[in-house]
């Protein structure tokens, strides 16, 4: 099993990871509720600003200097803006910070840690969550041009990655690039210096509209009616460069998708899923 990590703040990495993030909960049904076997958990004064979420292998999960409102969006793999607060929100919810150091199962899944970490939250938190359906501000991912002629960076690929894509999706991680330093399956990102970069190769649109949605701060629903699988190389500004990054000249985010790819982004109305934080409590510290 690998080490997996998530960050605090919602970067532009997380779009590469989150095809990966797709993996299913662990089936229902089964009688068997997911639990750690030793979790400790103290409140974190250090000032610090880094934080990060760890899982490592043997069902391991390190926690340091995390929000409880972070520690929800990465247990429920969920974005910000899918999160609603509840009339009982706690004001400290994403103020005071937690240490977390648990020991799960040593065949234990990326998955079933999540599981296990969004039950260890209902049991020391005594958090309280549901989800429901709710009418909220999305993006329609649509044609620019009204003869559907695509921008000069989005090209359909000859590559076939069904096989990739179905893997990830089960849970499985993308294969290592093939011989010779070809192409590979999937999409990623980078920023350096307040620019950023976002590749896709071999995917079908909606893979990247998914990951798109963590940037643009709302679900994105593709209505561009393209199938099949394409690629392409994206160069924009990022809305929040990283402290100190030199200014940059690039285009928005929102006009580099519709220079660059043909496409834009479309403001609308449409039911979102969303999960309503009711509750929760500070835990006795072990």
């Amino acid at each position: 099993m690998r080490t997996y990590t998530v960050c605090a703040a919602l970067a532009l990495t997380a779009l590469a990871s989150a095809v990966a993030a797709q993996a299913p909960a662990p089936a229902a049904g089964t009688g068997q509720r997911l639990t750690f076997e030793v979790a400790s958990i103290k409140r974190n004064v250090s000032g610090d600003a880094n934080s990060s979420v760890r899982g490592q292998p043997g069902g391991r999960l390190v926690v340091t200097n995390n929000s409880l409102y972070n520690l929800i969006r990465n247990a429920y793999n969920t974005q910000r803006f899918e999160m609603v607060p509840g009339a009982k929100l706690p004001s400290w919810i994403d103020s005071d910070r937690w240490d977390i150091n648990a020991k799960g199962s040593e065949t234990a899944t990326q998955p079933e840690v999540m599981q296990m970490l969004q039950n260890l939250l209902a049991e020391r938190f005594k958090l309280v969550a549901r989800r429901e359906t709710r009418e909220m501000p999305i993006y329609a991912l649509v044609l620019a041009r009204s003869d559907g002629r695509l921008g000069p960076q989005l090209r359909r690929s000859d590559v076939d990655c069904a096989a990739v894509a179905a893997a990830v999706k089960a849970g499985g991680a993308p294969p290592p690039p093939p011989a010779g330093g070809g192409p590979f399956c999937g999409t990623r990102a980078n920023a350096s210096g307040g620019v950023a970069h976002i590749e896709m190769h071999g995917m079908p649109l909606e893979n990247f509209v998914r990951n798109l949605s963590a940037q643009a701060g709302r679900v994105i629903v593709d209505k561009t009616g393209l199938t099949g699988a394409f690629e392409f190389q994206l160069t924009f500004t990022p809305d929040q460069a990283p402290p100190g990054s030199t200014p940059s000249d690039n285009a928005s985010l929102f006009a580099a998708i519709q220079e660059q790819l043909g496409l834009k982004l479309e403001p609308q109305r449409g039911p979102v899923n969303v999960l309503v934080i009711e509750s929760a409590e500070k835990p006795t510290e072990d």
